[in-house]
């Protein structure tokens, strides 16, 4: 379904408001503003945010962003944190405390380090339960709130304070972790992967699709910072725009289990354009660390092959007549 982004959700009240402390040139605002429009105006949401950058500079009592109800919860529960909510508001309603009129959508926000690293049991733990509540992860890349340490989402060879490019070390030596794989592995109804890039469509539908898909969902969010990856603060929607042209952050959904890729770029660029503008990659540039542009690039390509497999299997498994044995 096409969208009026103007009419649909530019006009929309914002619930998630100006006035927040978030950096200049920041993902996650942007984020989290359109992913709260695709709240209907009838329907409440408690959100709970974990301990990171989002809720240090969007709540800070007695003032907030958050025109809903809101949950700070600890750097590790905000899956539990929430499902606890959401299942409470199930026995309450089963038990007439609340009016059959009133509907309620529980959605929560982690950075990569409350959901890749130190948040993944809560997480995992809400998901296989079923609950019915959307987690939304935005990515960063990094522990951005504690001082750029490096977190399992942090890009091979990336310069962070505890993985400092050097004589010793080029950077972060592992790959970053696949969560969006691993969450499809949970079996839930809708997972995607998105960002917020030129006209926000991407974002907007999936979030719509996730809030109200009945169950568990997830969404894995890009949400950069100028400040761990060093680019100029205006420049967010252009590093948006090349992590998606690159393939080095597709979009996707999979929902029951198919995959679709959501944007598959005219013209693939090479993984060095999105690497370039960052200075956490400048030192991949030097005439001797050739070897490690050409590696991410390898990796880049053998992981968007293999979302195109994906997709492609399914599209042929769907056109294999079902085959029934009457033997019995």
């Amino acid at each position: 379904m096409a969208y009026n982004l103007k009419e649909v959700v530019a006009e929309k009240p914002s619930r998630f408001t100006e006035g927040h402390r978030m950096c200049a040139g920041c993902g996650a605002p942007p984020v989290a503003r359109h992913i709260m429009r695709a709240l209907k105006p009838e329907v409440h949401a408690v959100v709970a945010v974990a301990t990171g950058c989002m809720e240090v500079s969007t709540f800070m009592y007695p003032y907030t962003a958050w025109t809903d109800s809101f949950i700070h919860t600890a750097f590790e529960c905000a899956g539990a944190t929430l499902s606890g909510a959401e299942a409470a508001y199930k026995s309450m309603k089963k038990q007439g405390k609340l009016p059959d009129d009133k509907h309620t959508k529980f959605i929560a926000f982690g950075g990569d380090g409350g959901t890749y690293d130190i948040g993944l049991q809560s997480l995992s733990g809400a998901m296989e339960r079923g609950h019915d509540m959307v987690y939304v992860c935005y990515d960063n890349g990094a522990y951005m709130n504690t001082g750029i340490q490096r977190s399992s989402a942090t890009p091979k060879f990336a310069d962070t304070t505890t993985s400092p490019a050097g004589t010793v070390i080029p950077g972060k030596m592992q790959y970053r972790k696949d969560l969006t794989k691993i969450m499809v592995g949970h079996h839930l109804p809708y997972v995607a992967q998105t960002l917020a890039m030129t006209n926000f469509q991407d974002l907007y539908q999936k979030a719509e699709k996730a809030i109200y898909t009945e169950g568990p969902t997830f969404l894995n969010v890009m949400a950069p910072c100028p400040r761990g990856w060093g680019y100029p603060t205006e420049d967010l929607m252009k590093i948006n725009k090349l992590a998606a042209d690159t393939c080095f952050w597709p979009l996707y959904e999979v929902v029951d289990g198919k995959y679709h890729i959501t944007y598959k770029p005219a013209k693939k660029l090479p993984v060095e354009e999105f690497l370039k503008p960052q200075k956490r990659f400048r030192h991949l540039f030097k005439p001797e660390n050739e070897w490690m542009l050409k590696e991410l690039q390898d990796a880049v390509d053998k992981r968007w092959q293999e979302l195109l497999d994906l997709e492609r299997n399914l599209e042929m498994f769907l056109k294999i007549p079902v085959i029934r044995d009457f033997s019995n």
